[in-house]
């Protein structure tokens, strides 16, 4: 039979993925010896086998439980229901990596109307025990039976209204012994049935429950955003209750070993006095920091530093902990590695190595790819001047103004409206996910450093404030009061998650500097030193040129000539050329663009110095240089009525219209443009070709290093390819020639038909290099229209797991990555030593970038501020901790 239950000594860290990173903690700390409560873990096996069964145990686990209980009776002394010493239990979820607050517990387990008076006696703290009662009642009626919240928070707060107090420590026990009784009320009226009050029925039932949290909607939306897998399954831990409930010598806390917001090598956590976990984590009372704690109980403060230390150099990484506090008892409730912000993750990287705990292959593979994009963050310009309205805790860097929504789901209709929101809470907790997810940034009145909201908030990368005492929120009517001034839905706020300012309006932001810091440097030298791939970047001006060389980029992999046309100076000479109805009407608006290409060239060759400049020729369609055909007519229209039909204007503007329509396609993307464009209009390709090596020329007599590659967009068959290379060289090889200069250049083409990839060999008779075009290649072999997938269906295909992965955003390994496998092969086959890339997107995206090294690609080309993102990911992909 499967073995679904293994007490805490049974196993060790190594067995994340069958006891969730929770159970394995557990049990790693049970064997160093440190105070951990009793207890056992029901594995992720049997969640897996719970909803293999239509949501039914597998066989086995019920017995298993029973003498898991049983086995803990033994050892506490206490037992399962009973009056006189009840066994009390916890019941947590623990997937193998940590997702915070998105599945659920049940603290207090085995409570009912006969232990709770057993407890008070055995206590002699009647308080204490109708206060953890009412506590298990409330958690019960939300995670297992369904039940909302706020009816019995309402209670509570008009309890203490009535006594005359702020917080929920001073109601005394008579109130609480109240509440439960209204409680288990609300749970009749609400269920039909009286709230259970056999322990082992409540066991069962809260253990189903936390498996089938693992696919509520909020861990869904979790999943979903940090890429983790839904065939895992969550464990469960059931642990001997410890509370921090207890008075004054007990409490609660959650603790870093170092401050995952900066690195800084400094405890950092927060404490409850009288107070249980979920007070801490879900943000209903402000806490204290960890350091009052060497005040108020000194010595559980240094056996608490100790232990800290203790786990930190075991896992050498730092550690998120959660601890109890029971009558001046200690006790370990859980450590597992921290989430951090990107600079805390680099800066602690760094740290560890220095001190001797990791070597700079572990440190590279410790920090995630993606997390750096959080370190280009935006800040308020100070230069425009501002007043702080109000002041919370600094919970997750980063600045962000939006527009204020009170609820997850109005923030998600606002952002799909095309909306900046900023979602504002009394605390987040994991049903606001997807509001988080939605918004630029988060402010919640309650809640630390270690709140639902903060930890989330810094794991998505997103600006937060937390715990601003200063905001008071009214649902009903979504408004609130912030700092004494009253704002209502839609109107403006800046948070500053950095400093824990909140100002009214919308501040203008500063988009983080181009130039890395030097700590940033640093850790990325090591990463230049593992990887095997370059990381070029795609740039159209100079200045992008010049802030991709800032962050590392080796080349540039797309430089788009079509961006240089749209400028409003040209633009009507681009106009001009496509209206012309003869070959050499075109020239002579070509003629007059030559000056401003060339100049353009010149700017972005001398920029990359040294390094080469990738220029793919003309890709679009005509028509998108031309006014809208709708706009057109509307705009024909008007003139023939106001102005007449003999009049300039209007036989202008009819002369556009009807050459928009001689160029309207009914699907454009598949008709004249990329190199048939160039075919049909060689005029066109000559001219920009000429401009790329006029400027060459011009930089080679300057001393500058200038190395230009041309890339023809959209080729898919030998003789395209054999046409444009030919028209390509001769005109490179004339300018050359004209200028006396001689210079090495390459040409080759853009990879972005699935027809390319299977020629490839025949294409690389002619092309000496390849770039695969992986957004178009993407469209191509999907039979996807980007632009309009996105926003029609790629949603709704990713809640029901249609797609694993928006594949414009994530390489499609088995569609798209086999074609490109295919094409590398038969490329390089045909062409020992072709240099192939990828400058799509996906370059810039750590498990694309991941499959391209697999592929054996020289480099990849991404977007200049993914360029960092690349350069980590390409190193963790040649040393094996990305793929």
């Amino acid at each position: 039979m499967t073995k679904y239950v293994y007490f805490f000594e049974e196993g060790d860290g190594s067995m994340s993925d069958l006891l969730g990173g929770k159970g394995a903690g557990l049990a790693e700390m049970t064997a160093a010896g440190l105070p951990v409560p009793s207890g056992f873990t029901i594995t992720t096996q049997a969640c897996l086998g719970f909803y293999d069964a239509d949501k039914h145990f597998p066989d086995g686990l019920d017995a298993q439980v029973v003498q898991g209980i049983a086995t803990l009776e033994k050892r506490t002394g206490k037992s399962f229901g009973d009056h006189g010493d009840p066994l009390l239990v916890s019941v947590r979820s623990g997937a193998r990596v940590s997702m915070p607050g998105m599945m659920d517990t049940i603290l207090n387990l085995g409570l009912n109307d006969r232990t709770v008076e057993g407890l008070a006696q055995l206590t002699g703290n009647e308080r204490f025990a109708w206060d953890a009662y009412r506590r298990f009642i409330m958690m019960f009626s939300s995670v297992v039976l369904g039940l909302h919240k706020d009816p019995f928070e309402e209670l509570i707060e008009e309890r203490k209204k009535a006594l005359g107090i702020a917080n929920d420590p001073d109601i005394d026990a008579e109130s609480w012994k109240t509440l439960a009784a209204q409680f288990k009320d609300i749970v009749s009226r609400q269920t039909g049935k009286a709230f259970p009050q056999d322990v082992r029925e409540q066991l069962r039932l809260a253990i189903g429950a936390v498996f089938d949290s693992w696919n509520s909607k909020r861990a869904i939306d979790y999943r979903q955003y940090n890429k983790i897998s839904d065939s895992w399954g969550t464990a469960v831990t059931v642990m001997e209750m410890v509370f921090g409930n207890m008075g004054n010598d007990s409490g609660t806390g959650v603790a870093f070993t170092r401050d995952p917001n900066t690195g800084e090598r400094t405890l950092f956590g927060e404490y409850l006095t009288n107070a249980q976990g979920e007070d801490v984590v879900a943000g209903i009372r402000t806490p204290e920091k960890i350091s009052d704690l060497q005040r108020t109980q000194p010595d559980i403060y240094k056996q608490f530093v100790d232990i800290a230390g203790r786990l930190e150099r075991h896992y050498r990484d730092v550690q998120d902990i959660e601890f109890t506090v029971e009558r001046g008892k200690l006790f370990m409730l859980q450590t597992r590695s921290a989430k951090r912000s990107a600079e805390a993750a680099v800066r602690i990287a760094i740290d560890l190595v220095h001190e001797g705990l990791l070597d700079r292959k572990t440190a590279v593979g410790r920090v995630g790819a993606q997390s750096l994009d959080q370190l280009f963050h935006a800040r308020i310009d100070a230069s425009q001047g501002f007043a702080v309205a109000a002041k919370g805790l600094n919970a997750s860097p980063g600045a962000a103004a939006g527009q204020m929504v009170l609820t997850a789901d109005d923030a998600v209709a606002w952002r799909d409206a095309g909306k900046d929101v900023i979602l504002v809470r009394v605390e987040t907790t994991p049903d606001d996910v997807h509001g988080m997810i939605a918004a630029r940034g988060i402010l919640t009145a309650k809640g630390g450093a270690t709140s639902h909201a903060a930890v989330v908030a810094r794991g998505m990368g997103k600006p937060c404030v937390a715990g601003c005492d200063a905001l008071q929120i009214e649902r009903r009517t979504k408004s609130v009061t912030l700092g004494g001034v009253a704002l209502h839905e839609g109107d403006w706020l800046t948070i500053d998650g950095t400093t824990g300012n909140i100002m009214l309006g919308k501040l203008g932001l500063i988009p983080p500097p181009s130039q890395l810091p030097e700590w940033l440097q640093t850790f990325l030298s090591w990463a230049d030193e593992l990887r095997r791939m370059q990381v070029w970047a795609n740039a159209d001006t100079p200045e992008d040129a010049q802030k991709a060389r800032e962050l590392g980029a080796e080349g540039i992999g797309l430089c788009r000539t079509e961006h240089m046309f749209m400028q409003q100076d040209r633009l009507p000479v681009v106009q001009q050329m496509i209206l012309a109805n003869t070959k050499e009407a075109r020239e002579t608006a070509l003629r007059q663009l030559l000056p401003f290409q060339r100049e353009d060239f010149v700017g972005i060759l001398e920029a990359m110095h040294g390094l080469p400049v990738t220029i793919r020729l003309l890709d679009p369609p005509l028509h998108e240089f031309l006014p809208s055909l709708e706009h057109l007519l509307v705009e024909t229209t008007e003139l023939r009525l106001t102005l007449g039909a003999d009049s300039e204007e209007f036989k202008k503007q009819d002369a556009i219209l009807r050459r928009v329509q001689q160029l309207h396609e009914q699907n454009p993307m598949l008709g004249l443009r990329v190199c048939r464009l160039g075919i049909v209009y060689p005029e066109i390709y000559a001219m920009q070709v000429r401009a790329i090596f006029e400027a060459a020329c011009l930089l080679k007599r300057r001393g500058v290093d200038a190395r230009p590659e041309v890339m023809i967009p959209g080729v898919g068959t030998k003789e395209e390819m054999q046409t444009t290379y030919a028209s390509a060289k001769k005109v490179a090889d004339e300018v050359l020639a004209e200028h006396g200069v001689e210079l090495p250049y390459t040409i080759g083409t853009m990879v972005e038909l699935p027809r390319a990839c299977v020629v490839a060999d025949e294409l690389a008779e002619y092309a000496q290099f390849f770039s695969f075009g992986t957004n178009d290649l993407t469209q191509t072999t999907y039979g996807y229209s980007r632009d309009d997938a996105e926003q029609s269906f790629i949603p709704q295909y990713l809640e029901k797991r249609i797609l694993k992965d928006d594949p414009f955003q994530v390489l499609d390994r088995r569609g798209v990555g086999a074609l490109m496998r295919e094409a590398v092969a038969k490329g390089r086959g045909a062409r020992a030593g072709l240099k192939i890339g990828i400058c799509g997107e996906h370059g810039g995206e750590p498990s694309s970038v991941a499959f391209c090294d697999q592929l054996g690609l020289d480099y990849v080309s991404c977007s200049p501020y993914r360029v960092p993102i690349a350069r980590l990911a390409a190193a963790q992909a040649t040393i094996g901790a990305l793929d």
